[in-house]
């Protein structure tokens, strides 16, 4: 019996070792081993690497016309994540953002921020999807056709993204602190994270939410825009989708600080906020 015992105990020592990589004894990890093998395609290699900035400069055209076009040459870039699904203000999309620009990836798939969060930095081979602008802000993915014949860049497929991006490391993410909003260029910063200092919501009185559905606000596209007190509201709103899931939170009343991705609607800037945090 004793001796059973010691080759069971021998055995187990020796499973015990053989999930030790190296001469270091560090410990495999299961779950970052399947992360890196179930998501994206870690075949691709970092080649034909461009800016964000570059991305919008070539396509420029594309963009502000509202019009689409496959990308046929080579060519990637790599971002950190700035703004995704987690708060359901952002549906089915991430944007990701590098030292020069920010730009939104359209894909048809939910808990994306599961596998990119915030502060995870990718790199996306573009070869092979459609770029185009809606009011002027870029967007990348596939090509959708709607009942009314109208054609333009939409969410591509799980299948296809998989195809198409690398995870990379982390790093941190720090918005652009803004106390007025004529510090923005349009062009060269629209889908920047941003941190606005010092507004007020002109609709918070201590009752009203974000975005109500009961027909005391007006409901746009599933999306309700709220304003700042002092700023026009053609020129920004803090734009919140009725699905987000803090859509039925009160709005803070008094000076506040709103994080969000600042994107654009040709010449109105569109603050999302990602969570309810987003705003002190």
């Amino acid at each position: 019996m004793k001796q059973i015992k010691y080759i069971l105990f021998a055995l187990a020592c020796t499973l015990c070792a053989s999930c030790m990589d190296g001469d270091d004894g560090d410990w495999t990890d299961p779950a970052t081993e399947e992360t890196a093998s179930s998501f994206g395609n870690p075949y691709i290699t970092e080649s034909n690497l461009i800016t964000i900035a570059q991305l919008k400069s070539t396509f420029k055209s594309v963009i502000d016309n509202g019009s689409y076009t496959l990308i046929e040459k080579p060519m990637q870039i790599k971002g950190v994540v700035t703004g995704n699904d987690i708060g359901g203000n952002i549906y089915n999309e991430v944007v990701i953002q590098d030292e020069t620009g920010a730009f939104i990836i359209d894909i048809a798939q939910g808990g994306l921020y599961g596998y990119m969060p915030v502060g995870q930095e990718i790199l996306v081979d573009l070869q092979g999807l459609y770029i185009g602008g809606y009011g002027k802000q870029g967007q990348i993915g596939t090509l959708y056709t709607s009942k009314s014949g109208s054609t333009y860049v939409s969410r591509m497929a799980r299948a296809v993204w998989q195809q198409h991006f690398k995870l990379l490391g982390k790093k941190t993410v720090t918005p652009i602190e803004v106390t007025d909003i004529k510090q923005l260029n349009l062009d060269a910063d629209c889908g920047k994270l941003i941190t606005l200092r010092g507004v007020t919501i002109s609709e918070a009185n201590g009752t009203n939410i974000y975005a109500p559905t009961d027909g005391s606000a007006t409901v746009q596209a599933n999306c309700v825009n709220r304003t700042f007190n002092g700023i026009n509201k053609n020129s920004l709103v803090l734009r919140t989708s009725t699905y987000a899931k803090f859509a039925n939170v009160i709005m803070p009343t008094g000076t506040v600080d709103v994080t969000g991705v600042a994107t654009r609607y040709n010449n109105t800037w569109q603050i999302l906020m990602r969570n309810a945090s987003d705003v002190k």
